[in-house]
């Protein structure tokens, strides 16, 4: 019989953190649970239902509390780090998200590399879709390796940037990334924000339940082989849990009997660039190894009509009536538009003219004028089985046990930059090399961080969105950016106002 492990979870109250915990639980006689989880009443409640269980210990604290941090690293056989500070609050509060998203990442790696047992600890790290940001058709088809560009204000991507560098440049022997994408779950049902309209109306996701997001976490505590660890990986359910936001909004209100969508929804109150989101072409790598799922875009309107059923059978009597889609598509509407006028609302940032919010969103204010307010002359994006191809700049056919400096040397110059070291071992992905970007910055990196990872210079990362100058300068990052943007557009620069050198 093989040994008991003990896992320690972070975020254990949040989504995916919660259904992990309940299926690890469902387990008693694999594991033992260590859980770190601050004193608020919140929390106190939701896992009072867990108290006195033999095989769960709840450490009350806080994952930038380094102490913390390594009272429960301690013993550990892996570490499942979930927990982060999500948007929309870390729109709202960036350095609160820098210190908890990167701070947290940072004490654990550091109680890793203090711990006896160091070399076999493995590490898990949820990172985010979010960090390849804006992805609209035509280019809504991605995979890892692909250029890292986080939305402009979207100061949860950066953070979680940070935090994956630090992973996967933190030498630790078992470690590996997995980019969460967006959760059907109970909380998104209940968001009640103006980031609602951020989502652009042809944008896509590949979405995973929390269900299903659950059962990945336990699984990946399974003995894995060892070619496994050291990667990062894409989560995503599959073809069954790919959806564009129109339809969403479609299935959404059919549901209650509402088809005629211009009712309840003018399509300018949407932005039309600069919101997360893809359909993944290397998804099914990760279920490969974890065979975690279970659930579709089904899942989302299941959550739907239990989160208001009686609403949605009062609204399905109602719109059978002549006038009454209308009624219901009014009352709707109200509650819509309140939550676009919201300070991160796109009806807000117009009414208030918030340029350096309405020009990333909508490229211009005569381009977001222009837009029709009726939803019926929206024509949706149709084409969405078309893959257009994103270069990486080096040779993906060789084995990664080939790959050499000649490689690294070709996607640094596809980067507009250069790698000023002359030798590398063969095959070696983790010893770093030196780099200079195209602005002339020095930094080094990994082959993994820059080949895989899709990382490149940090310092551009942490000094502002910067990216009308990098895809005049970087064929790679070009690929992202002109097929939504003109070359003629003016260039913007928008500063960051914290970056991961503040929590070092």
């Amino acid at each position: 019989m093989s040994k008991k492990k003990t896992v320690f979870l972070t975020g254990a109250t949040g989504n995916m953190g919660s259904c992990g915990l309940k299926e690890l639980l469902k387990e008693p006689s694999k594991y033992n649970i260590v859980i770190l989880a601050r004193t608020s009443v919140k929390d106190k409640e939701m896992l009072k239902q867990y108290e006195g269980l033999d095989n769960l210990k709840i450490v009350w604290g806080d994952l930038i509390n380094y102490n913390d941090v390594k009272t429960c690293v301690n013993g550990a056989d892996i570490i499942l780090h979930v927990a982060a500070f999500v948007s929309p609050e870390a729109d709202y509060h960036p350095e609160q998200a820098m210190r908890i998203n990167y701070g947290s990442t940072v004490n654990i790696i550091n109680a890793i590399k203090e711990s006896p047992n160091r070399d076999s600890i493995k590490l898990v790290y949820i990172g985010t879709v979010a960090q390849t940001g804006d992805r609209m058709p035509p280019i809504h088809w991605g995979r890892v390796g692909d250029p890292i560009k986080p939305s402009v204000h979207d100061y949860y991507a950066v953070s979680k940037i940070a935090a994956e560098r630090a992973v996967i440049e933190s030498g630790l022997r078992y470690w590996v990334s997995l980019r969460q994408t967006g959760i059907f779950s109970q909380h998104m049902v209940e968001i009640n924000d103006g980031i609602t309209f951020h989502n652009c109306l042809d944008n896509v996701l590949e979405y995973v339940s929390d269900h299903d997001s659950g059962v990945l976490l336990k699984n990946i505590c399974d003995d894995l082989p060892e070619d496994f660890w050291g990667h990062i990986y894409n989560i995503g359910g599959g073809k069954k849990a790919r959806l564009n936001t129109y339809q969403m909004f479609k299935d959404m209100f059919e549901v209650m009997g509402l088809t005629k969508l211009e009712y309840a929804l003018d399509a300018n109150w949407f932005a039309t660039r600069n919101f997360h989101g893809q359909y993944y072409l290397d998804s099914d790598k990760l279920e490969n190894y974890l065979h975690f799922r279970s659930h579709g875009t089904e899942y989302f309107t299941d959550l739907y009509k239990k989160n208001n059923p009686s609403a949605i059978r009062a609204a399905k009597i109602i719109t059978r009536f002549p006038g009454g889609q209308k009624l219901i598509g009014s009352t709707v509407r109200k509650q819509f538009e309140k939550t676009a006028r919201t300070e991160h609302g796109p009806l807000f940032w117009v009414e208030n003219n918030k340029l350096d919010y309405i020009e990333p969103f909508f490229i211009s204010k005569e381009a977001r004028d222009a837009i029709s307010p009726s939803i019926k002359d929206f024509k949706p994006y149709s084409d969405y089985d078309r893959v257009v191809h994103i270069d990486h700049g080096y040779d993906e056919t060789k084995p990664e046990s080939m790959l050499d400096i000649e490689d690294l040397k070709k996607a640094a110059a596809f980067r507009g930059g250069k790698c000023m070291s002359d030798n590398m071992t063969m095959g070696d992905m983790r010893t770093g090399l030196s780099f200079k970007c195209a602005f002339g910055h020095s930094f080094e990196a990994s082959p993994r961080l820059i080949l895989e990872g899709g990382h490149w210079c940090p310092q551009c990362e942490r000094e502002s969105w910067n990216y009308h100058e990098i895809a005049k300068r970087s064929e790679f990052f070009a690929q992202v950016w002109y097929p939504l943007h003109s070359q003629n557009e003016p260039s913007k620069v928008y500063p960051k106002k914290v970056n991961e050198l503040e929590y070092t």
